[in-house]
C-alpha cells in the first residue's frame, strides 16, 4: 500500500467570495477553500503517490494556479497538474 501524503491547495483570489478546487483526486467535485488571515484561500487533502489534474473555481469562473504545471484539456482549456511522490 502506498503511503498517502498531505497536499495543500492555495490560491490568491483578492475580492473573491467563494473559491473551490475540483480535480481528478475528488472526481471533479467542488471542495471549498477557506480564506486565511493572510488573504490566501487554502485547503488540503491526503493523496496517494500519482499524477492528478485540478482547477480552481473562483466565484464560479475557472482559474489555474499561477505556479502550477499546466496542459491542454479536451475542452479547449488547461488543467493544472499535481505530482505526488
Amino acid at each position: 500500500m502506498k503511503k498517502k501524503k498531505r497536499v495543500y491547495f492555495t490560491l490568491e483570489a483578492l475580492g473573491a467570495d467563494d473559491v473551490r478546487v475540483l480535480g481528478s483526486f475528488n472526481d471533479w467535485s467542488a471542495r471549498p477553500l477557506k480564506q486565511a488571515k493572510d488573504g490566501l484561500w487554502k485547503t488540503w487533502t491526503t493523496l496517494e503517490p500519482g499524477v492528478y489534474e485540478y482547477r480552481f473555481q473562483v466565484d464560479g469562473d475557472w482559474q489555474n494556479a499561477p505556479e502550477a504545471e499546466v496542459f491542454e484539456n479536451p475542452y479547449g482549456g488547461q488543467n493544472c497538474v499535481e505530482r505526488v511522490s
